[in-house]
């Protein structure tokens, strides 16, 4: 009886402390307001669901693979009663589909803005970079988060509150070799997250940036073409990040006092100095 009801203390201590630690994460600002993510369906993206839903938020999550994103609303509404989910299959190179979604959203309001969505297209140089790829990485990265703020800003203006929060990168405050084009996508995000800052520093609206250096997610498997031997070798030696550690971070940034805004935020993993600059361990 005793080591049974031990137990049960121990269980419940854990749940009410996880409880307990949560209010305390997040000041239960982030309960009952809605939360646009893009880019939801894996990697970080899919971690800031899960971070945003435990705080007891509202979710409109968008990605290309609709198939995904059901799954997770299913996923998320079963874990987290009281919370709605709402789904979109969206490809952040297309302003009419952007503004289509924005228009047809079964929410009236949109708190935070979360710009997620990117990707990278292998290494080539600027000399040899093709044009396809050039257009895939700036549609995506930079012109698709531009069209979705232009969509959402007038929602929050409206209601005179909202954070739109960018996902930098490491990327946009240095060039590396191999970088090129994606350097370039990250810089373009760094210039126009600082000039929203200034645009909208006369309204209550916050604008942040998250610059993560090395996380493991699928992003570098996208970036050699489904090569998983190639993606893995990247982290080979050492403890990189991983979504749940940004996605963390994204909603310490959404959840502060009002008065508050964390404009820009640079995450290495320990091991990692610069973009380039990572301490390996060898093997024995």
């Amino acid at each position: 009886m005793l080591p049974s009801l031990n137990l049960l203390r121990a269980q419940t201590f854990k749940c009410s402390s996880y409880a307990v630690s949560k209010r305390l994460y997040t000041g239960g600002r982030l309960q009952g307001k809605t939360v646009f993510i893009t880019g939801a369906s894996a990697g970080i993206g899919l971690a800031t669901a899960h971070e945003f839903a435990k705080a007891g938020s509202n979710l409109i999550l968008t990605a290309r693979r609709l198939d995904r994103l059901d799954s997770l609303k299913q996923e998320l509404q079963d874990t987290f009663t009281g919370i709605q989910v709402h789904t979109i299959g969206l490809d952040m190179q297309d302003k009419p589909k952007i503004d289509e979604a924005v228009a047809s959203l079964p929410f009236e309001q949109v708190d935070v803005l979360v710009n997620n969505a990117g990707l990278v297209i292998g290494m080539d140089p600027v000399e040899t970079v093709t044009e396809e790829a050039y257009d895939t990485m700036f549609n995506t990265n930079v012109k698709g988060l531009v069209f979705l703020t232009q969509a959402i800003l007038p929602l929050m203006k409206k209601r005179q509150q909202g954070h739109v929060i960018n996902m930098g990168s490491v990327a946009g405050k240095e060039a590396y070799p191999g970088g090129s084009i994606y350097c370039g996508t990250k810089h373009a995000v760094e210039a126009i997250t600082r000039s929203l800052l200034f645009e909208l520093m006369d309204t209550p609206i916050r604008v942040s940036q998250i610059c993560p250096g090395m996380v493991e997610t699928e992003f570098s498997k996208v970036r050699f073409g489904g090569d998983s031997v190639k993606a893995d070798g990247v982290y080979k030696g050492m403890t990189p990040l991983v979504g749940q550690d940004i996605a963390e971070l994204i909603v310490f940034t959404a959840s502060r006092p009002a008065h508050v805004n964390i404009c820009d935020m640079l995450v290495f993993p320990t091991a990692q100095a610069s973009a380039r600059t990572v301490h390996r361990k060898t093997e024995a």
